[in-house]
């Protein structure tokens, strides 16, 4: 990211005096759609961000200018202020969340741009909240925790956005540590790092260049559907509080109570719940084999059983098992987006330039390919 740049722009809007800030997007090896319901999620940041030079302007007015959308905004901190400008929204959310909690920020000037692809399953929106929500928080001493950050940064999405998401995002985000991997208990928001340096493999995202939009009614329909089969297993086991509570014993008990939809959708996220523990023990042995069978079993789950894959992200992940790529899957919410690959080193050339090929036949354009590097999370930047 041009750094150079956002200051320069900065400087020519509103002066010399300035702050950079950044907070990656995330990959996530496994565990998708379980953090709404309570489950494990075993996410990392990247090294691609969302990167802000902000300054306080002594005023109760937030002036902002999106280098990516080359557009400005101009808004108030209380509720009626609410911004039209979907991009604007998510800054206003954060500020917004704060003031619900009794801190009290006040009003800057800021400047931002980002190189996490937009719509890639990567989470450039939680990238956004938590760089402006670490950096109000650093700017004006409010002692904020990095849990609370994280909190805020989804009740942004809730409340503002429109997306009923999960915590895993921002988590990442705000938590991110070079080289690691982190598991999250969404219930409890216990967790753990993880070391992740896989010798002999690399880790590559293929972008099927689809863009998907998690405020569509389809993510929040999937929702709906785990909390009405959870709340039917609730009624005979009060101890299940979230989906990942229940076992398949006791969805089944509840089959013929829910729709067939309902019942698949929460075969998926139980499933996935095992799946998470299965790739940490199979990681601390360094058995990328099982990673990689896990990683397939998910993506097989997420097209079939909680249908949010598509037919560019269903071929892609065909083409990795016939290249013999060790595991693959669709990242992210779904409808579009990323597969997530484990590549052995030797196959990966092969791998991608067949990827590219056969997909550009199919489809008319060719994915886009990302490296993956582990890095840290939201951060100001020493200049």
């Amino acid at each position: 990211m041009d750094i150079n740049l956002i200051k320069n722009i900065f400087k020519s809007l509103f002066g010399n005096e300035l702050r950079v800030y950044t907070s990656p997007g995330r990959v996530n090896l496994i565990g998708e759609h379980t953090d709404y319901n309570g489950g494990f999620v075993f996410p990392g940041a990247i090294d691609k961000g969302i990167y802000a030079a902000i300054n306080p302007n002594g005023t109760y007015k937030i002036r902002a200018y999106s280098i990516d959308y080359q557009a400005k905004a101009e808004f108030g901190m209380n509720e009626d202020d609410a911004p039209k400008e979907s991009w604007a929204r998510y800054i206003f959310g954060v500020v917004r969340e704060m003031q619900k909690r009794g801190f009290e920020p006040k009003g800057f000037d800021t400047v931002f741009a980002g190189d996490v692809p937009l719509g890639a399953g990567m989470s450039s929106s939680a990238a956004l909240e938590s760089t402006f929500a670490f950096a109000l928080n650093d700017i004006y001493n409010l002692g904020i925790d990095k849990f609370e950050l994280a909190r805020i940064g989804q009740s942004t999405e809730h409340n503002y956005c429109g997306v009923k998401c999960g915590i895993m995002d921002q988590f990442a985000s705000i938590f991110g540590k070079k080289g690691h991997l982190m598991r999250l208990n969404c219930a409890t928001m216990e967790f753990e790092y993880f070391q992740f340096d896989p010798k002999g493999y690399k880790v590559v995202l293929l972008d099927t260049v689809v863009k998907h939009e998690l405020a569509s009614s389809a993510y929040n329909k999937r929702r709906e559907s785990c909390e009405n089969a959870c709340a039917h297993i609730a009624a005979k086991h009060p101890e299940v509080k979230y989906l990942s509570d229940a076992t398949m014993l006791m969805l089944e008990e509840v089959k013929n109570e829910i729709s067939q939809e309902d019942y698949m959708r929460a075969k998926y996220v139980i499933g996935e719940k095992q799946r998470v523990l299965d790739v940490c023990a199979a990681l601390e042995k360094g058995d990328y084999e099982t990673v990689g069978d896990r990683m397939y079993g998910t993506h097989y789950g997420m097209s079939k059983e909680y249908e949010v894959s598509c037919d560019e992200l269903d071929f892609l992940n065909d083409i990795a098992k016939e290249c013999g790529v060790t595991g693959s899957r669709v990242m992210g919410g779904g409808f579009g987006g990323c597969t997530i690959n484990l590549v052995k080193e030797e196959l990966y050339d092969k791998f991608i330039a067949t990827a590219k090929e056969k997909f550009n036949k199919k489809f008319g354009h060719y994915p886009k390919v990302y490296d993956v590097v582990i890095s840290d999370g939201a951060r100001k930047l020493n200049l």
